[in-house]
């Protein structure tokens, strides 16, 4: 009787001792299971797409935006001082040279104001207006009535040169730019640049003013 008692003792003492750790080990995987799945969560979050973008790709995007107006500049400085014959250290009025680019090859219509047609009072009308902010308007005699008279010796960007084409009174008007060169609605070229050291603009040129505000 003793022995059966120590015999079911013993049994019952190898049975709690299994179950003990059998319950150990569960407990292990179930903190790694919580732990793996905590983590897949975490991932699962960064790669949501509303999240904010990458910071590195923002200020990328903002370098190239802000670099655009700089290259603009470099391009309209290199494209006029070879057309004007300077060096792009002397295109400065970057807002000028843009209207000029922008109206370029525009062809002439008498009291055109588009870019489908313009004429030579209204260019000059139009650029005084966008680049200066003065307003000009009538016939060549009315602006030339604006300026102050100059010699041709203090021209300057910006100025205006007069001419009296088959005519006794003044029939034509461009603005002087850089090195004897003026831009103007031509009747047969449309808006160009020419340059006053020319045989048909030295024969024709009048005079010059300076617009007083």
């Amino acid at each position: 009787m003793r022995r059966n008692s120590k015999l079911n003792y013993s049994f019952l003492l190898g049975l709690t001792a299994s179950f003990l750790l059998l319950s150990c080990h569960s407990g292990k995987k179930a903190t790694k299971s919580k732990y793996s799945a905590t983590h897949t969560t975490e991932k699962n979050y960064v790669s949501e797409p509303g999240n904010p973008p990458n910071n590195s790709n923002q200020r990328k995007s903002k370098r190239s935006a802000t670099n655009e107006p700089a290259l603009q500049q470099n391009a309209i400085a290199e494209e006029y001082a070879s057309k004007l014959g300077v060096s792009t250290n002397d295109i400065t009025n970057y807002k000028l040279y843009n209207f000029i680019s922008t109206w370029y090859g525009t062809p002439y219509k008498f009291a055109g104001r588009s870019r489908a047609g313009v004429d030579c009072t209204d260019l000059v009308s139009l650029l005084f207006q966008s680049i200066y902010g003065i307003t000009l308007s009538g016939n060549v005699t009315d602006m030339y009535r604006r300026c102050k008279p100059i010699t041709p010796s203090e021209l300057r960007e910006g100025d205006l040169i007069f001419f009296k084409i088959n005519s006794k009174s003044l029939s034509h008007i461009a603005i002087y730019l850089q090195n004897h060169k003026f831009v103007h609605a031509s009747v047969h070229s449309g808006v160009v640049i020419d340059d006053l050291g020319e045989d048909y603009y030295k024969r024709y040129f009048w005079g010059a003013g300076r617009v007083v505000k």
